[in-house]
């Protein structure tokens, strides 16, 4: 019979056994519970292409019209307005989705950039409006900008209650809207003023970095691509439109270099859509969030003009905008189409027709791109440059009605 000592030991290696087995059961339902949160993000980055390819200064003149009144701003909704960049970054909204109620931080940083337009509220913006003195202040900048949300409760449970506040005049169907469209959990953000709830954390911003891909157009309207990423580009697509009429070419994927022809404008909405739509979802994203970033752009990418989209690297990607989420979710994807916006022959045409004509609403078609469009013009032709200015002064004058 064992001693009373040795009945002792063995009874205390039993417990001790015990509180293993239960230790290593807590910790695996620990992970588990972990593992069963999933994270997706879009996005766009907008550039244009100067004369080289390579993305140039621009600054849009149009402010955040189209966001509704609720989404904050860093400084005033015209803030960005004359604000020098290379890249526009729109509209990123990130999803979640997870079985049962958690709680997670998010923080993204933005290479050489500032975070101009986010909601839910954010726990922090960095760098404010007061840094940025002039419309070149993100030039030379040593740091780049971030946001942050501490505390965001993934609710999956909840009745989803999202705020659809309109500017007065304003149409209550914002584009805003569509990214609501998917199975993403909803979520809450606790603020002094009540909870905020939403279907994504969203956020847009302006920085002054490189983009990985430059696009060269030459005097017979073929693009000529390079990539300058250390990964390759997965793809790219070719997209024109003249008036109804529209057309798009399929590039692949870019390890290197390659030359696209102008595509004939003979294809439609419908199936450009859904070769897009094919392109998002074979780089991650689910059917319905690839459909909700499609609705978002539809009016935007589709517009009059000439431009490239093509598919972010994700190495690039998350050195740019490089994402922190806590706890970290078992999937993570991010799918961001990059927007070069082509300046080709055949915009600039375009364009002189539209100014000779004193024609508004025809020049309001490439009111957004028109700083840039008109710098180029003015360099190609110097010594038409005058009358350019001549007729632009003109158009607007041509609304004014004379009393």
């Amino acid at each position: 019979m064992p001693s009373a000592s040795v009945r002792v030991r063995v009874a205390g290696l039993a417990l001790l056994c015990f509180c293993l087995v239960l230790s290593g059961s807590f910790n695996a339902q620990s992970q588990l519970s972990g593992s069963d949160l999933t994270a997706h993000e879009w996005g766009t980055f907008t550039s244009i292409a100067g004369r080289n390819g390579q993305a140039l200064r621009w600054s849009t003149l149009k402010g955040s019209a189209d966001l509704p009144p609720f989404v904050e701003h860093i400084g005033s909704a015209q803030f960005k307005v004359g604000l020098m960049g290379t890249v526009r970054m729109e509209t990123p909204v990130l999803y979640f989705y997870s079985p049962r109620e958690t709680t997670v931080s998010v923080k993204v940083g933005f290479s050489k950039g500032i975070i101009t337009e986010w909601y839910p509220h954010a726990s922090e913006v960095k760098p404010s409006a007061k840094e940025i003195l002039n419309r070149d202040g993100l030039f030379g900048r040593k740091e780049g900008g971030r946001i942050a949300w501490d505390s965001v409760a993934v609710s999956p449970n909840i009745a989803a209650s999202f705020p659809r506040g309109h500017e007065p005049g304003e149409p209550e169907d914002n584009q805003y809207y569509a990214a609501r469209e998917t199975a993403a959990a909803p979520l809450v953000v606790k603020t002094a003023a009540g909870d905020q709830q939403e279907k994504f954390l969203f956020y847009r911003g302006v920085s002054a970095d490189s983009v990985p891909i430059s696009a060269t157009v030459t005097s017979d309207g073929q693009v000529r691509l390079a990539n300058l990423a250390q990964d390759e580009i997965p793809s790219v697509i070719l997209f024109e439109r003249r008036g109804d009429k529209l057309g798009y070419r399929m590039g692949g994927a870019v390890p290197s270099e390659i030359s696209l022809d102008r595509p004939e404008l003979t294809a439609t909405f419908e199936s450009l859509s859904r070769d897009l739509q094919d392109v998002l979802t074979s780089q991650g994203l689910y059917p319905d969030e690839a459909h909700a970033m499609i609705e978002t752009w539809r009016q935007s990418w589709f517009e009059e003009g000439s431009r490239l989209f093509y598919i972010v690297p994700n190495s690039f990607l998350n050195t740019m905008l490089p994402l922190t989420i806590d706890p970290a979710p078992s999937q993570r994807v991010r799918v961001f189409v990059g927007r070069i916006e082509l300046i080709t022959p055949s915009t600039t045409q375009a364009v002189e027709k539209i100014l000779a004509a004193h024609d508004l609403p025809g020049l309001e078609k490439y009111y957004r791109f028109l700083e840039p469009i008109l710098a180029q013009m003015r360099a190609a032709n110097p010594d038409r440059a005058a009358q350019f200015d001549r007729d632009l002064d003109l158009t607007y004058r041509s609304t004014i009605v004379q009393p």
